[in-house]
């Protein structure tokens, strides 16, 4: 017998800041498709607060769905429910289910409640968040969240085995359901190429990194590895691109950059549009990605898909999503990095190998499947 609709209620709060990328990606791909899919359960939109970005026009326009705007600021939501277990959001919301894309603390009464949980990066190494972001951790009370929730996704393998060990969270409670790729993400043709490279005026071969600009993603690295590798007489004309937010200690990437002998040929870029950044990862000639941590890993993955051979750090989720289909290095190793750059940048053969291999892996990543996976879980719960 298939299950009666359910009455959803969805946390987006995480989405008042706009970001385009990790979780808030995750967050806006996942609602697009959950809405594109689902013929049977209705929504509501949990979105308070103040001075926040607006929601994509056709979530409000979609059947079934509906947006709970209240004025009361997310901070002191936050404070309220860690401190005062309270306001009880459920007794007034009339919700079959919770669905949290992240551990943002919510208050509730007897609503069965599913969370994703992208990474426990901040249990790891503390060290690589300001104590404002460790602040912020300690005040979702995620331990507890994660006792609470009724299911919980993990974004990878990976992150399931932590909330395992680090939260003493039943295994059978967790559920894998990998993120999707976007198909905007996908190989260009050359009229597409040329325009792009005409447009932003790249006339030179470039490796490139895309993601945040903070510590725990190693970009400092990427820019020492890019000095040796310019030493080789036949890289002379190579560029290096680095395009991402601005994170918590940036301005440490850019003072390496600076100390750079080569460092008029390290070009910035901040954040490009949606539109630009597949373009951008099709005409790199390596994606590079030698992060310490990575709950799941959009980036690489979409470079991938655009046709980049890539090269990443040997750790966390990435060994996992990844498979045999990227060069793997140390993070802590920069001579270990340039020499993988060189490698694929000198034999034309192994650098259409692994294009091919990743752009193979990268199918493997589709957001209707992400969709169906989430949806079952909803049916359960």
């Amino acid at each position: 017998m298939d299950a009666p609709p359910k009455k959803i209620v969805v946390d987006v709060r995480l989405l008042a800041r706009g970001g385009t990328s990790g979780i808030p990606e995750y967050t806006r791909r996942l609602i697009d498709n959950v809405l594109a899919t689902d013929r049977l359960n209705k929504y509501a939109l949990f979105y308070p607060g103040f001075h926040k970005k607006p929601l994509p026009r056709s979530w409000a326009l979609a059947p079934r769905c509906s947006v709970i705007d209240i004025p009361v600021p997310n901070k002191l939501l936050d404070i309220s429910a860690r401190f005062f277990k309270a306001p009880k959001f459920d007794h007034w919301l009339d919700a079959d289910l919770v669905f949290s894309p992240h551990f943002n603390i919510l208050a509730l009464r007897k609503t069965p409640r599913v969370i994703t949980f992208h990474d426990l990066s901040f249990l790891h190494h503390p060290r690589f968040f300001s104590r404002k972001q460790r602040f912020w951790h300690w005040l979702q009370h995620y331990k507890h969240q994660a006792e609470s929730a009724q299911k919980i996704i993990a974004v990878s393998e990976f992150t399931k085995s932590d909330i395992v060990n680090l939260l003493g969270v039943p295994e059978e409670k967790i559920n894998v359901v990998y993120s999707g790729i976007a198909e905007t993400f996908r190989p260009q043709s050359g009229a597409e190429r040329k325009n792009f490279k005409k447009t932003w005026r790249i006339d030179f071969p470039f490796i490139l990194y895309l993601g945040t600009l903070e510590p725990r993603k190693n970009v400092e690295a990427v820019i020492r590895a890019f000095t040796i590798v310019k030493k080789q007489p036949a890289l002379k004309n190579l560029r290096l691109i680095i395009d991402g937010r601005r994170g918590w200690l940036y301005k440490n990437i850019l003072t390496e950059a600076q100390k750079s002998p080569y460092r008029d040929h390290i070009i910035f870029k901040r954040t490009i549009a949606d539109r630009d950044r597949a373009a951008l990862m099709d005409a790199a000639e390596v994606f590079v990605f030698p992060s310490f941590f990575e709950g799941f890993g959009f980036p690489p993955l979409e470079a991938q898909a655009c046709g980049t051979p890539v090269i990443v750090s040997n750790r966390t989720s990435l060994l996992e999503v990844m498979g045999k289909s990227a060069l793997y290095i140390n993070p802590w190793r920069v001579t270990e990095l340039a020499e993988n750059i060189e490698y694929l940048l000198l034999n034309p053969e192994k650098h259409k190998l692994f294009a091919d291999r990743g752009h193979r892996n990268a199918r493997r990543f589709n957001w209707r499947k992400t969709a169906n996976e989430t949806l079952e879980i909803f049916r359960h719960a």
